[in-house]
């Protein structure tokens, strides 16, 4: 490659990162470019850790004539066949070595002392170049601290010193728009996990001006486990939080399958809503998320019990009215929720689950607005009354109602 064909890949890379486009694109559209060139690129892998409470980082694999790079998101890699794999690679050589390239000239006679080099040389590889562009202190987030790159031709004579050198000069591009994309996917991620999926949004949106908020017609979900303090007095410490992640796995996924978002984890408690275009249609997804989290809540009992740790059984409460939906908090500290009479209501009912021998209990405005939406017999025989309960800090005793025992509560919770 000669200047210009460099400068103008550089250019490239620099507008196209600019415009937002993925790691993928980013990297379909330099691969491509380069072995118009002339580089002859046949494998290139970049790679980037992440801020993920799941994956460790992603990989993105371009093969010459396959489009777009496959994507790989991998685990922890501190033990394990994860951490023996990445003790045999390049990457981990040079992070060892505080070096920044290593090269395998293989149609030189270079050895393939790396198990990646040698599935290469296998493949007909001629020459390998391993890359690590790395980033300042003040630049890193969490383990993202570099970027990791390798390249592969199948040129009889390997990249030449000439594609080697135009190469050391235009990682740094890349690395750097690769960087900025996986930026733009862990600010989602972050909002999205900490603040909940629909509030991450907004946040994300521009929808951060303290005080800003939205008035909404939802059903709000409020749930906590029995006799918690009892088995945080009880049981090991080291249980606690495993114990804590078992159960909210079960509520949290049942709410999101139901198509409801969760605004906050509140120590055994979870806070959650559903909106949809009428509350008919919000409190049928609500009872069906509810119906799945009993079913997950159950399963997960029996496994428990099987392992010899401790169960809980799920308390919910279930309410229907207009909330304020957005920012409140300090200057320095905000928060995106929910506030309203409806929502100190909603975990009122919830608390009343121990008094009224239930683990579900809805309001009357729910039992409405259920009703209202469902006047086949079916559908209106699965809610029956419990009774009028005096709720704390609510003015007037309430009417509440659960899901008919004698009745198959799959019945009319279908969407």
């Amino acid at each position: 490659m000669n200047d210009a064909q460099v400068a103008e890949l550089s250019a490239w890379i620099t507008e196209a990162g600019l415009a937002g486009l993925s790691e993928g694109a980013l990297l379909r559209g330099f691969c491509e470019r380069l072995d118009a060139a002339g580089m002859r690129l046949a494998r290139v892998t970049v790679v980037i850790d992440t801020l993920h409470p799941i994956y460790e980082g992603r990989a993105f694999r371009w093969r010459r004539g396959e489009g777009d790079p496959a994507v790989v998101e991998y685990g922890r890699t501190n033990e394990g066949d994860a951490l023996a794999n990445w003790q045999r690679s390049p990457f981990y050589d040079l992070l060892q070595s505080g070096g920044s390239e290593l090269r395998r000239c293989l149609c030189a006679g270079d050895p393939a002392d790396f198990p990646i080099v040698a599935e290469h040389h296998a493949e007909g590889m001629t020459d390998y170049l391993a890359l690590v562009n790395r980033f300042a202190a003040d630049g890193t987030i969490g383990q993202m601290d570099c970027v990791y790159s390798a390249w592969a031709t199948d040129r009889p004579d390997g990249f030449g010193e000439g594609g080697i050198a135009a190469l050391r000069r235009l990682a740094p591009f890349l690395a750097l728009a690769v960087k900025c994309a996986s930026l733009a996917r862990i600010a989602e991620t972050l909002v999205e996990t900490y603040l909940g999926r629909d509030a991450g949004r907004r946040v994300l949106s521009g929808r951060i001006e303290r005080g800003v908020a939205d008035r909404i017609d939802a059903v709000m979900w409020f749930s906590d486990l029995q006799g918690f303090t009892r088995i945080t007095d009880s049981a090991p410490p080291e249980q606690i939080i495993p114990f804590l992640n078992d159960y909210h796995g079960a509520v949290v996924s049942a709410v999101h399958d139901g198509g409801g978002d969760v605004l906050k984890l509140i120590g055994d408690g979870t806070l959650a809503i559903f909106t949809a275009g009428d509350r008919g249609t919000a409190c049928r997804s609500a009872l069906a998320a509810a119906k799945q989290a009993r079913r997950r809540v159950a399963e997960l009992n029996r496994r428990r019990a099987d392992e010899g740790l401790p169960t809980s059984r799920l308390y919910l409460g279930m309410h229907v009215g207009e909330v304020f939906y957005g920012n409140v908090g300090s200057e320095n500290r905000l928060d995106f929720t929910v506030v309203g009479p409806a929502v100190n209501e909603v975990s009122r009912i919830a608390a009343m689950c121990r008094s009224a021998d239930r683990d579900l209990l809805l309001s009357a405005a729910f039992a409405d607005a259920f009703h209202r939406a469902s006047p086949d017999a079916a559908r209106r025989g699965l809610l029956v009354s419990v009774g009028r309960y005096a709720l704390r800090g609510v003015g007037r005793p309430q009417e509440l109602f659960t899901l008919d025992p004698g009745l198959d509560a799959a019945k009319g919770l279908s969407q």
